[in-house]
This record gives structure tokens, C-alpha cells and sequence, in this order.
């Protein structure tokens, strides 16, 4: 009898970790389906546009002639390589999915997946990095008055925090490990 609840508990193991296994595998594509809704395959590349412009700016400020442009695009092509080494989708996916199904359930994502294929998530997901850029923008247009407050805060702290006449600490180096 003890050997057939053995085998009993067994099978119900097998059946139970299938089973959440499927559902596993279920919330998994929800994520994959939204995170392709949502373009997030394409959160990388402000981060590659900034490294062209800087090989650019670089090419630039050493007044290089045209004709040396194909330097400047083997350097870039270098940069994206070792950038979609780091940050390429397939590296970031995994994660990406992993960070949506433990902050979301599956049937949050289908919701959502829902939501961007309806026409106000399709007008959403085109509004929204203008909406984002404007909103970056009206953020630092209100924050120039508070700029020169903080500054002089700053300085006051510091003048407080290092005694008349000398220039001032350097910071202190991190204590070393042994």
C-alpha cells in the first residue's frame, strides 16, 4: 500500500509540475507578445544612436577629410557590434520577460496585449514618445529656476562643511579591502 502511494504522489508530481509548466511557459508568451506590441525591441537604440554620434563628433573635431569616412564607419560598425553584445535584443529578451511576468500576471498582459491592438493603444503607442519627449522638455524648462537654488545650496553646504581658509577636502579615497 505504501508503495502505491509512493507512485500515486508521483504521478501527481509529474502531472501538477506539467502543468505549471504550461502555465509558465503561457504567461512567457503573453510577455513575448506584448514586449513585440510594444516595440521593446527598439529600447537600445537611443543608446546606438548616441555611440554614432559620438564617432561622428569625434570624425568631426579631427577635421579628417571624406575620404577618411570609411574609418568612421568601421569604427561604427565596430560600436554596434560590441553594443548588441551587451544590449542586442536577444541578450536584453530573456530579461525583459522575466521583469514583465514577475511584475504582471498573464492575464494582465493578455489585457494589455488587448489594449495596444485596440485602436486607442495603437494611437497611444504613437502619441506616446512625443508625449515623452514634451514632457522631458516642459520638465527641465521648469526646473532652470530651481538650478541656480540648488547650486547655491550646494555652496552653502560646502562652506559650512570645510573650515575658513583652506581650500577645501578632497574626497576621501574608498577605504581598500583586505
Amino acid at each position: 500500500m505504501t508503495r502505491l502511494r509512493a507512485i500515486c504522489a508521483a504521478v501527481a508530481l509529474v502531472c501538477a509540475s506539467g502543468q505549471a509548466l504550461a502555465a509558465t511557459a503561457s504567461h512567457e508568451a503573453s510577455a513575448v507578445a506584448f514586449l513585440k506590441l510594444a516595440h521593446a525591441d527598439q529600447l537600445g537604440a537611443p543608446i546606438y544612436m548616441q555611440a554614432q554620434q559620438m564617432f561622428a563628433q569625434r570624425f568631426a573635431e579631427t577635421k579628417a577629410p571624406d575620404s577618411k569616412k570609411a574609418v568612421l564607419e568601421k569604427y561604427q560598425a565596430q560600436a554596434n557590434a560590441a553594443l548588441d553584445k551587451a544590449i542586442g535584443w536577444d541578450k536584453l529578451q530573456p530579461d525583459m520577460v522575466k521583469l514583465y511576468t514577475d511584475n504582471f500576471s498573464e492575464q494582465e498582459l493578455k489585457d494589455l496585449v488587448a489594449f495596444y491592438q485596440s485602436p486607442l493603444g495603437k494611437k497611444v503607442q504613437a502619441k506616446m514618445p512625443q508625449i515623452s519627449q514634451q514632457s522631458f522638455q516642459m520638465t527641465q524648462e521648469k526646473l532652470q529656476p530651481a538650478v541656480p537654488v540648488v547650486t547655491g545650496l550646494l555652496e552653502s553646504m560646502t562652506k559650512e562643511l570645510v573650515p575658513a581658509g583652506t581650500k577645501g577636502a578632497a574626497p576621501a579615497a574608498p577605504a581598500k579591502k583586505p
